[in-house]
């Protein structure tokens, strides 16, 4: 049997990180330059471990440290359960709760560093970013957030289309200007 080496995935970038390697100069979009910020980040955060860490090495417990780590740099009040403020949408007053990474701001992140993984060497199947304890995690951050803000994040129905409710009011009414209604 022939056995596949896996791809080597480096923390260097030294691409624009639009995924491209064309000789025109093009500026990356927004997303481009944060998603390669993000990489260059968690890769400084695994440098920094005692023993430094490989991206060979990284599995989903290193990137929930980093999450966890990420939290004291937040700027989103969460409360306490024991905090009398738990639940309320808007608390009357200042409490000594935490400030916590928001949820929203932490899956947007997963989701740039899963794509910066790949487009750095790494293979779907073996993204750190994509564990299943990474879900768990973020699932529990927005149901926590959740509870102690009194908000829900219920997925919004979607509404019919325009052009749907325009067929539907056009075939309500089926008579012609000429002609006249009768009753029945």
């Amino acid at each position: 049997m022939e056995s596949v080496a896996s791809p080597i995935v480096t923390c260097s970038s030294n691409n624009n990180g639009s995924g491209s390697n064309n000789s025109t100069t093009t500026t990356p979009s927004r997303y481009e330059n944060q998603k390669r910020r993000d990489w260059n980040t968690f890769c400084q955060y695994l440098r920094n471990q005692r023993p430094p860490l490989s991206m060979a090495v990284c599995g989903g417990a290193h990137v929930l440290e980093f999450l966890q780590y990420l939290d004291q740099f937040g700027k989103t009040k969460v409360h306490n359960p024991t905090c009398p403020f738990f639940g309320l949408p808007n608390p009357p007053a200042p409490c000594p709760c935490p400030l916590r990474q928001a949820w929203g701001s932490l899956d947007a992140l997963i989701g740039r560093l899963r794509a910066a993984y790949e487009e750095n060497g790494g293979r779907a199947e073996t993204n750190p970013f994509g564990a299943r304890a990474v879900r768990f995690y973020l699932h529990d951050v927005r149901d926590f957030q959740a509870k102690a803000r009194g908000v829900s994040y219920e997925k919004k129905r979607k509404r019919p289309k325009q052009q749907n409710i325009a067929n539907a009011a056009a075939t309500s009414v089926t008579t012609s200007p000429n002609a006249t209604a009768t009753a029945t």
